[in-house]
């Protein structure tokens, strides 16, 4: 039945019979016949079928997150036993700026609560996270939104909205952010990133010309070139930046302000095993809670 349960959970993830085929390697034919097999196993139905379309059912979703379960408890066979039968192993993407603001306070929170459950933190870029999340590889991701409608199958939760700044080093002077974008030399969040898309869609509907000296996705490295005067940038004021450093100014985008969106992404929330799911609360509250502390902090230029 494990393999009639993995073909299952394929199903759900792929929303039909012929997606799951594609992903696991299998004929349509071969998972309509295992599905089948499991439902005689069982004994009732998993999916309400309207001509060639089938679509999981009630019973079908109860046995879903049952299924995702015990296929992590059969993974799991003569690994370290658990502590108890609520345990179970979860793997969360993440962008650096959420694994250093967010996600520490969180996963703090969860271990105290889920002494038995284990996490895997794993890095990366937006764009390999939200593919990890869609093949079923990783639980969820804190990562940047995609700018870009989701599959249907996928759920979005807003953690932060956090505004572009036009950030200078401290001995340039003026407060005109065109104009030091134009003169000064320009350092450019990566356009492979999500983030560096919005950056990249701003200049091109502001037609400002640049003398563009680098590329960068690590924002800390940004923000390090700009504090050494290499140049300026257009930059997210994230939790970790809710103050300037010593050798950096922030200036204000007015009514051209611009944001970037970041939040969790995950498998809609009726699929979660329950682990997973207080996992999703804890971030949510830190991230309220960041935001709180940013509020409250004192504002920098």
């Amino acid at each position: 039945m494990i393999r009639e349960l993995k073909t299952f959970i394929a199903v759900s993830r792929e929303g039909t019979f012929a997606g799951a085929a594609h992903k696991i390697g299998l004929t349509q034919a071969a998972v309509s016949a295992q599905m089948h097999r499991l439902e005689d196993e069982l004994g009732f139905a998993l999916f309400d079928r309207q001509g060639r379309a089938a679509k999981i059912n009630a019973r079908g979703q109860q046995l879903l997150l049952q299924a995702q379960e015990l296929i992590q408890l059969y993974s799991n066979l003569g690994a370290t036993p658990v502590a108890n039968a609520q345990a179970m192993h979860i793997n969360v993407g993440a962008i650096a700026t959420l694994q250093r603001t967010i996600l520490p306070n969180a996963l703090a929170a969860f271990h105290k609560a889920c002494p038995g459950c284990h996490t895997r933190i794993i890095p990366g870029v937006s764009m390999d996270m939200l593919n990890l999340v869609d093949a079923g590889e990783v639980d969820m991701a804190a990562i940047i939104r995609p700018p870009f409608q989701l599959q249907s199958e996928l759920q979005w939760q807003t953690l932060a909205r956090e505004p572009f700044r036009l950030i200078v080093p401290s001995h340039v002077t003026g407060d005109d952010w065109a104009q030091l974008l134009s003169e000064q030399p320009f350092i450019r969040y990566d356009r492979a990133s999500f983030g560096g898309r919005l950056v990249d869609r701003f200049l091109r509907n502001m037609h400002i010309g640049l003398n563009e000296i680098c590329e960068c996705d690590e924002l800390e490295t940004i923000a390090r070139l700009v504090e050494n005067g290499a140049g300026v940038a257009l930059f997210p004021q994230t939790a970790a930046f809710t103050r300037w450093p010593a050798g950096i100014r922030g200036l204000d985008l007015g009514v051209h302000t611009f944001y970037r969106e970041t939040g969790l992404l995950h498998r809609q929330a009726q699929s979660l095993a329950e682990p997973v799911r207080q996992l999703v609360q804890f971030i949510t509250q830190s991230a309220q809670q960041q935001q709180a502390l940013g509020a409250s902090a004192p504002s920098s230029r």
